[in-house]
């Protein structure tokens, strides 16, 4: 629907009418996954679990690659530059093949059950998780709302991008085998880490340039302030998704949503 129409209609529970933006003037929709299109239970319930049960099993199938070696690489600096800071974090094992995909897997484990946000790990996870998609033994969760709105703004002729702290593959699969079907035919864009920090300004002018477009013409949704806050500072506008079924954000001063429907 239209701004114009929005202002006319009783106040919804949840949406703040003194800050939102000017329809008119998006071009773009950036959207981040987990509790905005996608329920946080469904990362953390459903897909870490996954990449943790899995992660060895994987490895032994593809450690031999030259991209998962690379990872494997990267992890092993990461470990070795935690196991600097806190000597509780031990030692990379090199000796054997299984050896080493023990310890990497138990490595990856502990950055799983700590969420850390760390490309490697990111890249590896979205690997394993496309193994689970394509076997169908995964789902991507999205809400009701997500193929509607989707629809709707394509047909006003309005531009979706993702940005998500997930990777560019996982994006792709989770949205591309969601229990809604494929929406990636509604999807132009999709910036993971490799973009950048979601918490840092310089990201969102990196994806505005990527697009081509203002930044001022792109509208961020997500369900964390300080998130909102960088894109904010980038010169993009911004709205909080508070899903009824999510823990609450407070941020007095910001537009708020609780469904796409009101988008």
């Amino acid at each position: 629907m239209f701004w114009a129409e929005l202002f006319s209609r009783p106040r919804k529970s949840g949406l703040n009418l003194a800050f939102l933006p000017n329809n008119s003037s998006i071009l773009y929709f950036l959207l981040d996954i987990e509790g905005t299109t996608s329920s946080i239970d469904f990362v953390y319930k459903a897909l870490f679990p996954f990449a943790s049960a899995g992660v060895e099993l994987y490895l032994h199938r593809h450690s031999a690659e030259p991209e998962v070696r690379h990872l494997l690489n990267e992890l092993r600096m990461e470990q070795a530059a935690d196991a600097a800071k806190d000597p509780q974090a031990g030692v990379w094992m090199r000796g054997t093949a299984e050896e080493e995909i023990a310890t990497a897997a138990n490595y990856v484990r502990h950055l799983i059950a700590t969420d850390r946000k760390t490309t490697p790990l990111k890249t590896l996870q979205g690997k394993i998780w496309e193994e689970g998609f394509r076997s169908g033994e995964l789902r991507g969760h999205v809400y009701e709302d997500v193929p509607r709105a989707f629809a709707r703004w394509k047909r006003d002729g309005k531009r979706i991008a993702i940005f998500s702290s997930g990777s560019v593959l996982a994006q792709k699969l989770l949205f591309g085998h969601s229990i809604a079907g494929d929406l990636t035919p509604y999807i132009e864009a999709y910036f993971d880490t490799t973009t950048g920090a979601k918490r840092e300004a310089q990201s969102y002018r990196v994806i505005a340039k990527q697009l081509e477009a203002e930044t001022g013409g792109i509208l961020f949704v997500s369900d964390m302030a300080v998130e909102l806050d960088a894109a904010n500072q980038a010169g993009m506008q911004a709205v909080l998704m508070a899903r009824p079924d999510a823990a609450k954000t407070a941020d007095a001063g910001r537009a708020e949503i609780k469904s796409f429907d009101e988008l």
